[in-house]
Protein backbone atom coordinates (compact mmCIF):
# COMPACT_ATOMS: atom_id res chain seq x y z
CA UNK A 1 0.00 0.00 0.00
CA UNK A 2 1.30 3.37 -0.86
CA UNK A 3 -1.45 5.39 0.94
CA UNK A 4 -1.88 4.18 5.07
CA UNK A 5 -2.99 6.27 7.71
CA UNK A 6 0.09 6.21 9.39
CA UNK A 7 1.71 7.93 6.09
CA UNK A 8 -1.13 10.50 6.16
CA UNK A 9 -0.21 11.58 9.75
CA UNK A 10 3.26 12.19 9.16
CA UNK A 11 2.40 14.53 6.60
CA UNK A 12 -0.63 16.14 8.39
CA UNK A 13 -0.08 15.38 12.09
CA UNK A 14 -3.67 14.97 14.11
CA UNK A 15 -5.32 13.28 17.06
CA UNK A 16 -6.46 9.71 16.38
CA UNK A 17 -9.71 10.21 14.39
CA UNK A 18 -11.84 7.94 11.75
CA UNK A 19 -11.55 10.60 9.57
CA UNK A 20 -7.79 9.52 8.04
CA UNK A 21 -8.54 5.64 7.62
CA UNK A 22 -10.87 6.65 5.43
CA UNK A 23 -9.26 8.50 3.57
CA UNK A 24 -6.36 6.60 3.13
CA UNK A 25 -8.51 3.49 1.94
CA UNK A 26 -10.29 5.87 -0.47
CA UNK A 27 -7.12 7.05 -1.61
CA UNK A 28 -5.50 3.56 -2.40
CA UNK A 29 -8.63 2.54 -3.90
CA UNK A 30 -9.76 5.55 -6.20
CA UNK A 31 -6.51 7.12 -7.24
CA UNK A 32 -5.33 4.98 -10.38
CA UNK A 33 -9.23 5.53 -11.71
CA UNK A 34 -8.08 9.13 -12.24
CA UNK A 35 -4.47 8.51 -13.91
CA UNK A 36 -2.90 9.38 -10.03
CA UNK A 37 -1.00 6.31 -11.02
CA UNK A 38 2.58 7.23 -10.40
CA UNK A 39 4.35 8.13 -6.65
CA UNK A 40 5.50 11.46 -8.19
CA UNK A 41 1.63 12.07 -9.26
CA UNK A 42 0.94 10.77 -5.62
CA UNK A 43 2.67 12.76 -3.32
CA UNK A 44 1.68 16.81 -5.35
CA UNK A 45 -1.63 15.00 -4.73
CA UNK A 46 -2.10 14.70 -1.44
CA UNK A 47 0.72 17.95 -0.90
CA UNK A 48 -2.74 19.62 -2.55
CA UNK A 49 -5.22 18.35 -0.62
CA UNK A 50 -3.38 18.44 2.45
CA UNK A 51 -2.75 22.20 2.13
CA UNK A 52 -6.47 22.72 0.57
CA UNK A 53 -8.06 20.95 3.40
CA UNK A 54 -5.94 22.78 6.07
CA UNK A 55 -4.11 19.26 6.93
CA UNK A 56 -6.86 17.40 5.79
CA UNK A 57 -9.29 18.70 8.61
CA UNK A 58 -10.97 20.81 7.12
CA UNK A 59 -13.89 19.92 4.80
CA UNK A 60 -16.64 22.54 5.01
CA UNK A 61 -15.78 25.57 4.51
CA UNK A 62 -15.54 28.13 7.42
CA UNK A 63 -17.80 31.07 6.73
CA UNK A 64 -17.71 32.73 10.31
CA UNK A 65 -15.60 35.79 10.22
CA UNK A 66 -14.92 38.46 11.95
CA UNK A 67 -15.54 42.39 10.40
CA UNK A 68 -12.37 42.87 10.11
CA UNK A 69 -11.66 39.61 8.44
CA UNK A 70 -14.90 39.77 5.86
CA UNK A 71 -13.41 43.72 5.04
CA UNK A 72 -9.85 42.05 4.12
CA UNK A 73 -10.54 38.98 2.67
CA UNK A 74 -13.63 40.93 0.55
CA UNK A 75 -12.25 44.06 0.08
CA UNK A 76 -12.83 44.46 -3.58
CA UNK A 77 -15.97 44.13 -2.81
CA UNK A 78 -17.48 47.53 -1.61
CA UNK A 79 -21.15 45.74 -0.91
CA UNK A 80 -19.61 43.04 1.05
CA UNK A 81 -17.15 45.44 3.19
CA UNK A 82 -20.05 48.09 3.47
CA UNK A 83 -22.00 44.73 6.10
CA UNK A 84 -18.98 43.48 7.16
CA UNK A 85 -20.66 44.26 11.04
CA UNK A 86 -23.83 42.97 9.52
CA UNK A 87 -22.45 39.72 8.79
CA UNK A 88 -19.83 38.76 11.22
CA UNK A 89 -19.76 36.04 12.93
CA UNK A 90 -23.26 34.77 10.79
CA UNK A 91 -21.63 32.15 8.51
CA UNK A 92 -25.00 31.35 6.57
CA UNK A 93 -25.73 34.69 6.32
CA UNK A 94 -22.00 35.74 4.86
CA UNK A 95 -22.33 32.78 2.64
CA UNK A 96 -25.81 33.94 0.95
CA UNK A 97 -24.27 37.07 0.46
CA UNK A 98 -20.36 36.48 -1.06
CA UNK A 99 -21.72 33.64 -3.48
CA UNK A 100 -25.20 34.99 -4.44
CA UNK A 101 -25.69 35.41 -8.44
CA UNK A 102 -22.22 33.83 -8.98
CA UNK A 103 -20.84 29.58 -10.47
CA UNK A 104 -24.53 29.34 -10.75
CA UNK A 105 -26.31 30.62 -7.45
CA UNK A 106 -29.07 32.56 -7.02
CA UNK A 107 -30.08 35.86 -5.28
CA UNK A 108 -28.91 36.09 -1.93
CA UNK A 109 -32.54 35.27 -0.74
CA UNK A 110 -32.48 31.87 -2.23
CA UNK A 111 -29.68 30.50 0.00
CA UNK A 112 -27.51 29.53 -2.70
CA UNK A 113 -24.26 30.80 -1.60
CA UNK A 114 -24.90 29.31 1.63
CA UNK A 115 -26.61 25.91 0.59
CA UNK A 116 -23.41 25.51 -2.28
CA UNK A 117 -20.41 26.43 0.36
CA UNK A 118 -17.32 25.40 -0.10
CA UNK A 119 -16.82 21.09 0.71
CA UNK A 120 -14.31 18.70 0.02
CA UNK A 121 -10.63 17.98 -0.04
CA UNK A 122 -10.27 20.42 -3.10
CA UNK A 123 -13.42 22.54 -2.24
CA UNK A 124 -16.47 22.21 -4.66
CA UNK A 125 -18.41 26.08 -4.38
CA UNK A 126 -21.63 26.78 -5.99
CA UNK A 127 -23.88 25.43 -7.83
CA UNK A 128 -22.69 24.99 -11.05
CA UNK A 129 -19.37 23.35 -9.82
CA UNK A 130 -21.39 20.77 -7.89
CA UNK A 131 -23.69 20.09 -11.16
CA UNK A 132 -20.48 19.16 -12.76
CA UNK A 133 -19.16 17.38 -10.26
CA UNK A 134 -21.68 15.44 -9.93
CA UNK A 135 -22.71 14.74 -12.96
CA UNK A 136 -18.85 13.25 -13.95
CA UNK A 137 -19.33 11.43 -10.67
CA UNK A 138 -22.60 10.11 -11.06
CA UNK A 139 -23.63 11.65 -7.87
CA UNK A 140 -26.68 14.01 -6.77
CA UNK A 141 -24.97 16.81 -5.64
CA UNK A 142 -27.39 19.59 -6.60
CA UNK A 143 -29.92 17.96 -4.29
CA UNK A 144 -27.82 16.90 -1.28
CA UNK A 145 -24.27 19.12 -1.48
CA UNK A 146 -23.74 18.02 1.55
CA UNK A 147 -22.17 14.73 0.83
CA UNK A 148 -19.17 16.13 -0.82
CA UNK A 149 -18.25 16.67 2.96
CA UNK A 150 -17.68 12.80 3.52
CA UNK A 151 -14.01 12.26 2.97
CA UNK A 152 -14.84 9.15 0.91
CA UNK A 153 -16.38 11.46 -1.53
CA UNK A 154 -14.53 14.21 -1.00
CA UNK A 155 -11.58 12.09 -2.45
CA UNK A 156 -13.54 11.44 -5.47
CA UNK A 157 -14.61 15.21 -6.25
CA UNK A 158 -10.72 16.46 -5.82
CA UNK A 159 -9.24 13.72 -8.58
CA UNK A 160 -12.12 14.68 -10.65
CA UNK A 161 -10.60 18.06 -10.13
CA UNK A 162 -7.86 17.27 -10.16
CA UNK A 163 -8.30 15.21 -13.78
CA UNK A 164 -10.30 17.98 -15.06
CA UNK A 165 -7.70 20.76 -14.52
CA UNK A 166 -4.70 18.25 -15.77
CA UNK A 167 -2.94 18.56 -12.93
CA UNK A 168 -0.75 15.55 -13.60
CA UNK A 169 1.19 16.90 -16.14
CA UNK A 170 2.28 19.82 -13.95
CA UNK A 171 3.11 16.96 -11.36
CA UNK A 172 5.04 14.82 -13.99
CA UNK A 173 7.35 18.26 -14.05
CA UNK A 174 7.28 18.50 -10.59
CA UNK A 175 6.66 21.91 -11.10
CA UNK A 176 4.60 23.00 -7.48
CA UNK A 177 4.30 26.35 -9.06
CA UNK A 178 2.48 25.06 -12.05
CA UNK A 179 -0.06 22.42 -10.04
CA UNK A 180 -0.95 25.46 -7.45
CA UNK A 181 -2.27 27.80 -10.89
CA UNK A 182 -4.02 25.07 -12.58
CA UNK A 183 -5.54 24.49 -8.85
CA UNK A 184 -5.94 27.58 -7.43
CA UNK A 185 -5.90 29.89 -10.62
CA UNK A 186 -3.01 31.68 -8.72
CA UNK A 187 -0.01 30.94 -6.50
CA UNK A 188 -1.98 31.10 -3.07
CA UNK A 189 0.06 29.33 -0.52
CA UNK A 190 2.67 28.46 -2.74
CA UNK A 191 5.24 28.21 0.44
CA UNK A 192 3.39 26.08 2.19
CA UNK A 193 2.18 23.86 -0.55
CA UNK A 194 6.32 23.57 -1.63
CA UNK A 195 6.94 22.51 2.14
CA UNK A 196 4.06 19.74 2.05
CA UNK A 197 5.20 18.37 -1.28
CA UNK A 198 8.62 17.92 0.02
CA UNK A 199 7.27 16.06 2.76
CA UNK A 200 4.90 14.02 0.49
CA UNK A 201 7.90 13.15 -1.53
CA UNK A 202 10.21 12.11 1.14
CA UNK A 203 7.05 10.14 2.79
CA UNK A 204 5.61 8.47 -0.05
CA UNK A 205 8.37 8.55 -2.33
CA UNK A 206 10.03 5.78 -0.66
CA UNK A 207 8.54 1.84 -0.87
CA UNK A 208 6.27 0.50 2.04
CA UNK A 209 8.02 -0.04 5.06
CA UNK A 210 6.75 -2.26 7.88
CA UNK A 211 6.89 0.70 10.42
CA UNK A 212 4.29 2.93 8.73
CA UNK A 213 1.59 0.52 7.03
CA UNK A 214 -1.38 1.32 9.25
Amino acid sequence: MIFTTARLRALCPQPENDVLPRIATALEAECPKFGVDTLLRRAHFVAQIAHESGGLKRMTENLNYSAERIAEVWKSRPSIVSRCKELAHNPEKLGCAVYANRIGNGDEASGDGWRYRGRGLIQLTGRDNYRDAGVALGLEFVGDPGQAAQPEIAVRVALWFWRSRNCSESADLDDVEGVTRRINGGVNGLADRQRLTIAAKTIFLSQPSEGLIA
